[in-house]
């Protein structure tokens, strides 16, 4: 944890807020004592290779675009994607994947990075990567590096069924894998709070096996539901995005690093009339209401500086010199 002076982050914080009046904390200063965490990460998974799951691949990149704009660098996102289809033959706009029509937003950018592409992407390395089992020659860029102050956000798309996310057309992963996958993170003190998005038929039955603390869930349908694509684009000629991502996506366009949204609007941005297929949400496991739970505290990043040096000024002119300064 980043430190001052032999000083943990926290310790800095506590001499620095005691010496300051209340009346003059930031509520955002509050906002970080409560959330608890101090950095993010983020998993993103694109388990279907073939030109005709064009867009599960389009769903993934569409989230990796939107954590990068609000501040999760690539060094603390993890992205798996089984095919690649930027440079399929197929593709008539070669390096570029759109979700939208007419081509307007291309989520392949120009600065992806790939960390598990093509076969590499399998059951046993997603859960070696949850886990941190991975072999001692894995590069630092392909490990999950969290701890126990760490938010972490795992988005998912794919083929599935009831209990059930097929990996590559070759191999299944099942929901009580998943659950015991995120309970070896709990008992290996990975994470700090999950946040769990699924996009696949029949999505919620992947986390009711959950039992590990701190983890909200949310899925594009219920147990017997299909989840349905959204529109196609006449010159790829394949459909190139899912409803519960594209409306998803539409939501998080809208967010800054500076905005009020929380996760609780997240989770009501795709209602039946308009997902057809009904959004699963589990909060059980979840310590905060998710109404008063801020976005950015899983599709963003804390500046723990930043924050340390707004409290510092706040008690610049402290005459008794009680604070700790740099």
């Amino acid at each position: 944890m980043l430190g001052f002076c032999g000083f943990s982050v926290f310790a800095v914080f506590a001499v620095c807020v005691c010496s300051a009046h209340e009346s003059d904390v930031d509520s955002k200063v509050r906002e970080f004592f409560k959330s608890g965490h101090t950095n993010n990460w983020a998993v993103l998974v694109d388990t279907s290779r073939f030109w005709f799951n064009y867009r599960h691949i389009a769903n993934v990149l569409s989230i990796y675009r939107s954590v990068k704009r609000l501040g999760i660098p690539d060094s603390q996102i993890i992205l798996m994607i089984a095919d690649d289809m930027a440079c399929n033959p197929r593709n008539p706009r070669p390096a570029s994947v759109f979700n939208n029509a007419n081509q307007q937003i291309n989520v392949y950018g120009d600065d992806v990075e790939v960390d598990y592409r093509g076969y590499e992407v399998t059951v046993e390395n997603f859960i070696r990567v949850l886990t941190g089992r991975l072999p001692a020659s894995t590069p630092r860029s392909k490990r999950l590096l969290s701890d126990e102050r760490s938010n972490i956000l795992v988005y998912m798309t794919g083929h599935g069924g009831d209990g059930f996310l097929k990996f590559q057309d070759s191999e299944e992963m099942s929901s009580i894998e998943l659950a015991d996958a995120f309970e070896q993170m709990h008992q290996k003190k990975r994470y700090h709070e999950v946040f769990f998005m699924i996009d696949t038929c029949q999505a919620q039955s992947m986390f009711l096996r959950f039992y590990s603390p701190n983890i909200l869930a949310t899925g594009s349908s219920h147990v017997g539901e299909d989840s349905l694509s959204h529109h196609t684009d006449p010159a790829i000629g394949v459909f190139i995005i899912d409803r519960y991502t594209y409306y998803v996506l539409e939501f998080l366009e809208q967010v800054r690093s500076d905005s009020n949204h929380t996760m609780g609007q997240l989770l009501k941005v795709c209602p039946k009339s308009v997902c057809i297929s009904t959004v699963a949400v589990r909060t059980d496991l979840f310590g905060r209401n998710p109404d008063q739970v801020p976005l950015t505290d899983f599709f963003g990043s804390v500046r723990n500086v930043e924050i340390y040096d707004e409290i510092i000024n706040l008690d610049e002119d402290d005459k008794e010199g009680n604070s700790l300064k740099i």
